[in-house]
């Protein structure tokens, strides 16, 4: 199996950084001072997460469109590139927990369309062992943003 490029590997990880960052916020509730009251600091954890997690599934759309261009492999591997978009685009209204849900189901589906697109050939050799990583690490952040009130995340 081919190994993942180190710039790959590097610059994906460091794509995770806020993810991981609102992860944190959203687990660990911290809150600030404002004018004599304690306002929490979660809810910006969560906008940050599902604005992020947005951009990242509609880049990600992009990645795909790149690998049906490169390939012949035709109708169906453009239609499939665009939409991870159209996902976002259509769910991206609803409110916030639902989002979260959504960009999770997103991001599994997204990669099953890696699969899809490995199985083509139209990948990397090195692409799925990257994107099991990252969407690994993906969902497990979401999940925070997901279910927020598990009794894991009172870390009080």
């Amino acid at each position: 199996m081919a190994a993942i490029p180190k710039s790959a590997l590097w610059l994906g990880l460091a794509g995770l950084i806020p993810f991981l960052a609102a992860a944190a916020v959203i687990a660990l509730r911290p809150s600030m001072a404002m004018g004599g009251f304690d306002v929490p600091l979660s809810g910006y954890g969560q906008m940050v997460m599902l604005a992020y997690g947005r951009v990242i599934l509609a880049f990600m759309a992009g990645v795909l469109w790149g690998f049906a261009a490169r390939g012949a492999a035709g109708f169906w591997a453009y239609a499939a590139s665009v939409t991870p978009a159209l996902w976002v685009f259509f769910t991206s209204f609803l409110p916030d927990p639902r989002e979260a849900l959504t960009l999770a189901i997103g991001f599994a589906a997204l990669l099953a369309l890696d699969w899809a697109f490995a199985r083509a050939g139209l990948t990397p050799p090195w692409w799925m062992r990257l994107r099991m990583l990252l969407t690994a690490v993906v969902l497990a952040c979401l999940a925070t943003a997901v279910l927020p009130d598990l009794p894991i995340w009172n870390v009080s």
